[in-house]
């Protein structure tokens, strides 16, 4: 195919602002029903999520969403819906839905109050525990799964509870719970309720312990195996999140995973599941990440043999996995750098089949850059991890070096894994190199890794991402003269950060929705994140001069590099005030900047008119201060 010369930056993209903005579809989850022949999944598209659900190779169906807004919405949300024996439970403007799969419309089940997430519908489909949330209490509740009884409370006096499981039996409850100032990746405990079951009776407490779990460890995902021996959990206990087993009869603890992989995430949201059991409780299905990488191994228990899974070897990004309740058929959602998402099944003698696809794939490989893992020396000598995409485009070459685009992940401690990113794509096709930084703070490298953003917020992330640009630069890779850094919500904070503490290093800066004031974000923020800030800077008032200094609103006048700031009217996480104050500092010292507010947005932009216009704004901000800047 001939090639077209062009600048970098100038390449002309098969990846419009258009495709960006619709970005097809977006999966949440995906689970089996008790059946073991039909799928249920959520996935958002054009602003809406629906629930669909698809039987062997029938056709897809969408079973709700409409005017339903569909999700759960207990902190950052997850835990959208649960599926046994034809009936789907779900989470809609706060309220659990009965829907049948096979007819019919949904039916609410609990009232109007408060928030909702994490059904669970019981073994024999009569009741449903889930996470409630009303007026800032946090409580494990249980309601009859036609609501015909009115909620009743199951554990309460927690900051925050996540994750209910059931036994087998239907007379336990495993869960998840935690208390400020910590994080659910920083430390919690697994608690187990003991239920009494009588006729046409809300199941009431008779007991409940503690099994494992402490304010420096962080417990995840409680699954009971099917046969009722084990329950099952995540601990990073090692200083890598392993799976563990717990013998109920025996009242032991074992290990059954090891080494330096993360085969855990951080509970940003509700719902989230990275193994599986198998119906006869003989092995579990798990995802290994490893350096951004996931791959797909199973465990059998009784030769305690770990085997990886090849079938799956073409996807990097596996999510959401669940087993078949009587065959040992996989379904999940994949995805690599240059494959969109998918939901998959998996089962022998079939194979691997594609379930559904959330975009046409019209893209062909040569359009699309790959992901590849780097290191690089940090300021102080420690490693750090990132992942690199060089520009890509079928019909455009360049001579010399191309502009970078430096991405930093929010959290602070997430993990930008090698998952398909049309966003990432917009750039590359056009001839910028990207490079996600998972500085040190960032998940998915281990505790200690993580541990690093304890006080130190503003520090690493700043640091890692100017030592990983220079890194590029030193191998010939991009041009260290043409680099701009860009993040939202926390990565929009290191955007800030990084100008005032050196000025003249980017070319320029995007930040959507970054934190400007420490002290008014712990003042305005959300529940799930009102303490978190103490960990990352200290608490108030002994580490006040540190909040001050890592404040940029307080320091803005130290910034002199070309700056595109958005923002959404509605953001309950970092306000729109926030922006405000900054842009009038900016104004008053005359700093090149330009400032975009989207109506009717919250804490990350979902409408499709408003994200097609945000990247456009940025193309055309990159063109005038990176590409042809002087």
């Amino acid at each position: 195919m001939k090639q077209s010369y062009a600048p970098y930056g100038t390449w002309r993209s098969p990846i419009s602002a258009q495709m960006v903005a619709a970005d097809s579809t977006r999966y949440n989850d995906v689970q089996w029903d008790t059946d073991g022949e039909t799928l249920v999944w959520s996935q958002r598209r054009d602003g809406r999520t629906r629930l669909v659900a698809r039987t062997g190779h029938d056709a897809t169906r969408i079973l709700a969403g409409g005017t339903l807004k569909i999700g759960g919405r207990v902190g950052y949300g997850g835990g959208d819906f649960h599926v046994r024996d034809g009936v789907v439970i779900f989470v809609a403007d706060g309220r659990l839905y009965r829907q049948s799969i096979e007819s019919g419309l949904p039916k609410p089940i609990t009232p109007r109050f408060g928030d909702a997430a994490a059904p669970a519908i019981s073994p024999d489909g009569e009741w449903v525990a889930f996470v409630h949330t009303d007026e800032g209490q946090d409580a494990l509740a249980i309601v009859d799964s036609h609501g015909k009884q009115w909620p009743q409370k199951l554990a309460s006096g927690d900051d925050f509870v996540m994750q209910p499981v059931w036994h087998p039996s239907g007379t336990q409850i495993a869960y998840i719970a935690w208390n400020h100032p910590n994080m659910p990746w920083i430390g919690t405990e697994l608690r187990m309720l003991t239920l009494a079951i009588e006729s046409r009776k809300m199941p009431t407490v008779t007991a409940e312990q503690k099994l494992v779990g402490d304010e420096a460890t962080a417990i995840f995902q409680p699954e009971y195996s099917p046969d009722g021996n084990y329950l099952s959990y995540i601990s990073d206990g090692d200083g890598y999140t392993q799976i563990y087993l717990y013998d109920l009869a025996k009242k032991q603890h074992r290990q059954v995973t090891s080494g330096p992989y993360e085969h855990g995430t951080p509970a940003w949201v509700q719902g989230i599941r990275c193994y599986g059991w198998t119906p006869d409780s003989s092995s579990l299905y798990f995802r290994r990440n490893e350096n951004g990488f996931m791959t797909l191994w199973s465990y059998d228990l009784d030769h305690e043999a770990t085997l990886p899974v090849h079938d799956f070897d073409a996807y990097s990004e596996l999510s959401q996995i669940s087993i078949s309740p009587n065959s040992e058929a996989v379904a999940l959602i994949g995805s690599s750098a240059r494959q969109p998402a998918r939901i998959l099944r998996y089962s022998l003698p079939a194979g691997l089949e594609v379930m559904d696809r959330s975009t046409s794939e019209r893209l062909t490989a040569l359009d699309l850059a790959d992901a590849e893992n780097i290191i690089w020396t940090g300021h102080d000598g420690e490693i750090v991890h990132g992942l690199f995409y060089a520009p890509s485009n079928a019909h455009f070459v360049s001579d010399g070096q191309p502009p970078l685009v430096v991405q930093i992940h929010g959290g602070p401690t997430s993990q930008d894994v090698a998952r398909f990113d049309l966003k990432v794509q917009f750039f590359t096709s056009r001839g910028y190199a990207v490079l996600h930084v998972n500085h040190r703070g960032s998940t998915g490298y281990g505790k200690a890794y993580m541990n690093k953003h304890q006080n130190n917020w503003g520090v690493y992330d700043v640091q890692d991402a100017i030592t990983g640009v220079k890194s590029l630069a030193d191998s010939g890779r991009i041009d260290p003269t043409k680099v701009v850094i860009m993040g939202g919500s926390a990565g929009g904070y290191t955007v800030l950060q990084s100008l005032i503490d050196a000025p003249g290093f980017y070319k320029a800066g995007i930040s959507s929705y970054g934190v400007a004031d420490q002290f008014a974000l712990a003042q305005d923020t959300h529940k799930f994140e009102s303490r978190y800030s103490e960990w990352l800077l200290g608490p108030l008032p002994e580490s006040s001069a540190r909040w001050y200094d890592r404040s940029p609103l307080f320091k803005a006048h130290l910034i002199q590099d070309a700056l595109l700031i958005f923002q959404g009217s509605e953001d309950k996480v970092v306000p729109l005030n926030q922006a405000e104050q900054l842009v009038k500092a900016l104004q008053q010292r005359n700093i090149p900047h330009e400032y975009v507010v989207y109506e009717g947005e919250g804490h990350g932009f979902r409408q499709p008119e408003t994200l097609k216009d945000y990247y456009q704004q940025i193309e055309t901000f990159l063109l005038r201060y990176v590409v042809f800047s002087g």
